[in-house]
């Protein structure tokens, strides 16, 4: 029963690791940029959905929808006032940038949420249902669906389809790419609003097994970069398995050593695993052309 109920656990977290991990994915493919304020994002859609459903009785799919749409325009934001001026200066201070709209936005929604925890509504039945001994919250296992059909369509849409390819194009090829008519600055403004719309959708899916607050995407945040390199990258279907073993092995560990050894462990498997495959597990190595 323990190893049941910490395998579906450990699913359902890494899951969400996976999703705001692919975040990640979609602006480096596009843009040889991260948002690392990632986490932040998440946090964001999980207050909005709580916000709008909880406190001002919108419908669940309005409040969900508006949530995602407010952290895609925070993505939108993000690209043009803190990637975008430094990328074409050349200069790699959006690192810092974004770290620094992370922690703008924590303290924002601190002042005005409230530091409190609450309880998010869960959106299907609220009493878990029993699978092999152990109770199971139906949403725990729907997430897992969530993340690897959306892996699923982002690898099929950017390598299988003409206009994933020449968003691939823009990363590795700007001039050309604009030479082809592709707006290079729209494509990777939308990118950053397709990656915090994804991490708004982790909030927002994990909120009702866990209580909605203003620092709750800080870790989450740390762990999805780190699932991110696990998995390599460049690689949808890379980023979410990394997600998926993460949470396992989390949920493993927590549930036979307890929570005190979770981040020791976890973390030291990190490191282990990168010192053996630098790129990733799904990762490959970086080609210079002379």
């Amino acid at each position: 029963m323990l190893i049941t109920s910490a395998i579906i656990s450990g699913l359902g977290l890494g899951s969400m690791y996976g999703l705001i991990a692919l975040g990640f994915h979609v602006t480096y493919v596009v843009s040889n940029t991260v948002n690392f304020a990632q986490g932040s994002a998440m946090m964001l859609g999980a207050v909005l959905g709580y916000t709008f459903h909880v406190r001002l009785g919108w419908p669940l799919p309005f409040a969900a929808g508006t949530a995602l749409t407010l952290c895609a325009l925070f993505g939108l934001i993000v690209e043009r006032a803190l990637v975008r001026p430094f990328v074409e200066r050349g200069s790699n201070a959006w690192l810092m940038a974004t770290v620094a709209a992370g922690i703008v936005l924590d303290n924002a929604m601190l002042f005005t949420f409230g530091k409190e925890p609450r309880s998010f509504p869960s959106v299907l039945a609220d009493k878990p249902i029993q699978i092999f001994g152990a109770g199971v919250y139906p949403l725990q296992l729907i997430i897992p669906v969530v993340g690897i059909a959306i892996a699923v369509v982002l690898h099929l849409g950017l390598n299988h389809t003409r206009r994933g390819k020449s968003l691939l194009a823009v990363v590795q090829n700007p001039d050309a790419a604009r030479l082809m008519g592709i707006n290079v600055k729209s494509v990777v403004a939308v990118s950053f609003a397709i990656s915090t719309a994804l991490a708004g959708l982790a909030g927002l899916l994990i909120a009702p097994l866990f209580n909605v607050n203003s620092d709750m995407g800080t870790l989450f945040g740390i762990k999805a970069f780190a699932v991110a390199i696990l998995g390599g990258m460049g690689s949808a279907s890379g980023v979410v398995l990394a997600g998926l073993a993460y949470g396992l092995i989390e949920a493993m560990v927590t549930a036979y050593l307890g929570s005190v050894y979770t981040q020791i462990v976890v973390f030291t498997i990190v490191i282990l695993a990168l010192a053996v495959m630098p790129n990733g597990l799904f990762g490959r190595a970086a080609v210079n052309k002379v």
